[in-house]
C-alpha cells in the first residue's frame, strides 16, 4: 500500500475522528496494527492557529511516521495555507475533509457540506495539492458518497480530484443526510474504485476482521478505514490483520495487557492534555473500555466522579485488576456491539 511515494506497513487505516483520534490514540492504534492513522481534523483559518485545541492537534512529538493530518475548511487559499502550516510542523500527508457530517462544521459550509458545491470542492483540492507539491508531501482526500441519497456525486468527485493530483481517495459509505444513521452501502465505494486509478480506501461499519474481509471484497478497495469500532478496542486492527493473513481469529487479548496498554494510554493522554482537562476527557476513553464489561457501567459511574488524574489512573488499574482474577481474557466482540454508545460519544465530541 503506497500514498505517493510513501509506502505504508499494511492497508489497515485509523479513521480521523474529532476528540478522539488524537495523538496518544494515533500511536496506540499503529502499536496494535494499523498502518496509517490520520489526525484529528485542523482548522484552515489563520486566527485559531494559536489555541491550545490546534496546538495539541497540531503536535506530533513521538509519533511514528507517515504523519498525517486532516485539514477543514471552505476557502481554497487558506486552506493551502493550512496545508503549508501543517506541513512545516511536521506533516507526511495532507489529508482534506470532505466527509465529516457535524452539523457545526457543515453549517460553515465544510466537511461533507462541500460535496454540495463541486467547483468550490475542486477548487480547494487544486489549490492544497499545489501547496502540498513543492514540499513532496502528497494530498489525499475523504468525503462521503454524497450529500444525500438523491445526490451521490462521489464518483464525480473522485475523477476530479485525481485529475487535480490527489494521491488517494477514502470513502465513508454514507450520506451526509444519514449521518451514522442506517447500514453504510457500499456500491458506490466500488464504482469510486471503478473510476480512478488511484489507491481508494473504504469506511463505514467495518466491526469485525470477517467484516472487514466482506468489505474489501465487496468494493475491491485497497484498504478499509475503522473509526467507531477502534474506541475501547485498538487491538481490533492487529485482529484484522490476522484474520486476513491466515482465515483464522486471533485470541482476545488479556485482561493483563489491556490494563498495561490503557494505563499507558492515559498517561500519554495526560501528558497532552494536562491535569484539568486530561482527567475529563480521558472519561469517554475509559468507558469505551469498560462497556459490556463485569461491573463495567457502576465503574464508569464512580470514575466519571473523579477530578484528579492519580485517582483516575489508580482505579482504573484497580478495576483490571480485580476483573483479570474473575476472567483471563477479553470477551470476544460480536458484530456492530457498542457501535451506538459510540455513535453517540463521536456527535457529541463533534
Amino acid at each position: 500500500m503506497q500514498i505517493g511515494s510513501i509506502v505504508l506497513p499494511n492497508r489497515l487505516f485509523v479513521a480521523p475522528m474529532a476528540g478522539v483520534t488524537d495523538r496518544p490514540f494515533r500511536m496506540l492504534c499503529k502499536s496494535l496494527g494499523a498502518g496509517y492513522a490520520v489526525s484529528e481534523m485542523v482548522t484552515s483559518r489563520r486566527d485559531l492557529w494559536n489555541s491550545l485545541k490546534t496546538s495539541r492537534r497540531a503536535n506530533h512529538e513521538g509519533e511514528t511516521a507517515p504523519i498525517a493530518v486532516q485539514i477543514a475548511g471552505t476557502d481554497a487559499a487558506m486552506m493551502a495555507e493550512a496545508a503549508v502550516y501543517n506541513i512545516e510542523r511536521g506533516a507526511q500527508i495532507i489529508d482534506i475533509n470532505m466527509g465529516c457530517p457535524a452539523k457545526k462544521v457543515c453549517n460553515k459550509w465544510a466537511g461533507s457540506a462541500l460535496m454540495q458545491d463541486e467547483p468550490l470542492a475542486l477548487s480547494i483540492v487544486e489549490a492544497v495539492v499545489a501547496a502540498a507539491a513543492p514540499h513532496g508531501v502528497p494530498v489525499t482526500l475523504k468525503m462521503r458518497t454524497g450529500w444525500s441519497a438523491g445526490h451521490r456525486n462521489a464518483v464525480a468527485i473522485a475523477r476530479a480530484a485525481e485529475s487535480a493530483g490527489v494521491q488517494m481517495l477514502t470513502v465513508h459509505g454514507r450520506t451526509r443526510e444519514q449521518g451514522y444513521r442506517g447500514q453504510a452501502e457500499y456500491d458506490t465505494i466500488a464504482a469510486v474504485k471503478a473510476a480512478v486509478r488511484i489507491p481508494v480506501v473504504a469506511n463505514g461499519d467495518i466491526t469485525t476482521p470477517e467484516k472487514a474481509r466482506d468489505v474489501l471484497a465487496a468494493t475491491g478497495a485497497d484498504a478499509i478505514m475503522v473509526g467507531r469500532a477502534a474506541q475501547g478496542r485498538p487491538w481490533i486492527f492487529r485482529e484484522i490483520g490476522h484474520f486476513l493473513a491466515t482465515g483464522e481469529h486471533l485470541a482476545p487479548p488479556l485482561v493483563a495487557e489491556v490494563r498495561r496498554l490503557l494505563l499507558e494510554h492515559l498517561e500519554q493522554h495526560y501528558s497532552l492534555y494536562g491535569e484539568l482537562t486530561g482527567v475529563r476527557s480521558a472519561r469517554k476513553h475509559i468507558g469505551w473500555y469498560v462497556r459490556g464489561l463485569p461491573g463495567g457501567e457502576a465503574f464508569r459511574a464512580r470514575m466519571n466522579r473523579l477530578d484528579d488524574c492519580a485517582a483516575q489512573l489508580r482505579a482504573v488499574g484497580d478495576y483490571f485488576e480485580v476483573l483479570a482474577r474473575s476472567m483471563d481474557r477479553m470477551p470476544a466482540q460480536a458484530e456492530g456491539e457498542g457501535v451506538d454508545e459510540a455513535e453517540a460519544a463521536l456527535d457529541a465530541a463533534t
